[in-house]
C-alpha cells in the first residue's frame, strides 16, 4: 500500500472552487468599490480638492457602474451586485436625463441664435468662427480668451459687419472677453473674476435690445478653472459670484466657458436661481465641449454652457467644431417671451 499526504480529490476540488470564488469576489469589489464611492461623493456634493476635477467625468463613471453591475451578476457575486446596482441607479439617475429633451415654456416672441466660443488665448481659427456666425446666422456671440490679435482678425474677416454692436475687453493671453450683437447694446460693462491671487478672467456683458422682446441681459461667462488644487477656491468663488437669474425681473442669459459640468454643485446652485441649461433642456447635455480637441489625451467633458432664463424656450442646441481651439462652440436657438 502507498501512503500519501495529498488530500482526497473531492477536498482538492472544494478548495479550488473556494479559491476561485474568493478571487471572483475580490475582483468584483475591486471594480464595484470605487464606483460606489464615486456615487456617494456625487450625491453628497463633495466637490472639494481633487474631487472637483474627478466629478467632471461622472458620465463616464456612470457607464463603468453598469459594467461593474454586469460583471458582478455574471460572476454571481450578489453582495457586490447589490452595491453596484445602487451605484448604477444613482449615477444614471443624475446623468441620463441630460440625454432627454424637457418640455419648454410657451414663448411667442422672436427667435434668436446665440453662439459662445472659447478662443484658446486667441489661437482659434478666426475665419472658421466668422464662417460659423455667417452660416448659422448668429445674432449674439460671446467669446472667451479673447485677444487683440483675435479682435483684429475677426474684424478683417467681416465680423464687424455681421455683428456691429459689441462690448469688448481684449487682452493678451487668456483674460479677455467679448460680446457681439446684431442689435444695439446698452448698460455694457466688464466683470472681473477673482481668480488666483486676485487675477482672473473677465466677463463682458450688456443688455441686448431685441426687436419685439423685452431687453435681454447677456454675459460672456468665464469663471476660473480648477486646473490645480490651489485654484479650487477661486473656481468656487467665481462660480458663486456669477449673476443669478432674476425670475421676476429682466431676462438674463449667461453663455461661455464655465469650467464646470452639471455634476458640480456651484453650477447646479446657479441653475436653481432660475436658469435652464440649454443643452440639458434639449437632450444634448452629454455632448462634450472641451478635452481632446487640441491634442490632449482626455475624454471630452461638457463645461461650455448657455444658461437661459426659465421664461425663455430653448428650441435647439448644436456643438460645433472650431479648429485650433481646445473647446467646441455651443450654438443655442431660443425663443424669447413677448413684452
Amino acid at each position: 500500500m502507498i501512503v500519501t499526504d495529498d488530500p482526497p480529490a473531492p477536498t482538492r476540488r472544494r478548495g479550488l472552487i473556494r479559491r476561485r470564488g474568493l478571487i471572483r469576489t475580490a475582483l468584483c469589489w475591486l471594480v464595484v468599490g470605487p464606483t460606489a464611492a464615486f456615487a456617494a461623493v456625487r450625491l453628497a456634493g463633495l466637490d472639494r480638492g481633487p474631487l472637483v476635477q474627478a466629478l467632471a467625468f461622472t458620465p463616464y463613471i456612470a457607464g463603468v457602474s453598469v459594467v461593474a453591475l454586469g460583471l458582478s451578476v455574471a460572476l454571481r457575486r450578489w453582495w457586490p451586485a447589490a452595491v453596484a446596482a445602487l451605484a448604477a441607479v444613482a449615477l444614471l439617475g443624475v446623468v441620463a436625463p441630460r440625454a432627454l429633451a424637457a418640455p419648454q415654456p410657451t414663448a411667442t416672441g422672436p427667435t434668436i441664435r446665440l453662439l459662445t466660443a472659447n478662443l484658446l488665448a486667441g489661437a482659434a481659427d478666426a475665419s472658421a468662427l466668422v464662417e460659423l456666425v455667417r452660416q448659422h446666422r448668429v445674432d449674439v456671440l460671446t467669446v472667451q480668451e479673447f485677444t487683440p490679435d483675435a479682435q483684429a482678425a475677426l474684424d478683417r474677416l467681416g465680423l464687424d459687419r455681421l455683428l456691429p454692436h459689441r462690448q469688448l475687453n481684449a487682452h493678451v493671453g487668456t483674460p479677455g472677453s467679448g460680446l457681439y450683437s446684431r442689435w444695439p447694446l446698452s448698460d455694457v460693462g466688464i466683470r472681473n473674476n477673482r481668480g488666483q491671487g486676485g487675477w482672473g478672467f473677465s466677463q463682458a456683458y450688456g443688455t441686448v435690445a431685441v426687436p419685439g422682446a423685452p431687453p435681454v441681459r447677456v454675459e460672456s461667462a468665464h469663471p476660473s478653472a480648477p486646473s490645480a488644487l490651489d485654484q479650487v477656491d477661486a473656481w468656487r468663488t467665481d462660480l458663486t459670484a456669477q449673476p443669478p437669474a432674476t425670475p421676476d425681473g429682466e431676462l438674463r442669459i449667461l453663455a461661455g466657458d464655465f469650467n464646470a459640468t452639471l455634476d458640480h454643485g456651484p453650477l447646479r446652485a446657479l441653475l436653481r436661481t432660475g436658469y435652464v441649461d440649454a443643452a440639458d433642456a434639449t437632450g444634448k447635455g452629454l455632448t462634450g465641449t472641451w478635452g481632446p480637441y487640441d491634442g490632449d489625451l482626455i475624454p471630452p467633458v461638457t463645461i461650455d454652457h448657455v444658461l437661459v432664463d426659465r421664461r425663455i424656450a430653448v428650441n435647439k442646441v448644436k456643438v460645433l467644431p472650431l479648429p485650433k481651439s481646445d473647446h467646441r462652440p455651443v450654438l443655442a436657438t431660443v425663443t424669447l417671451p413677448t413684452r
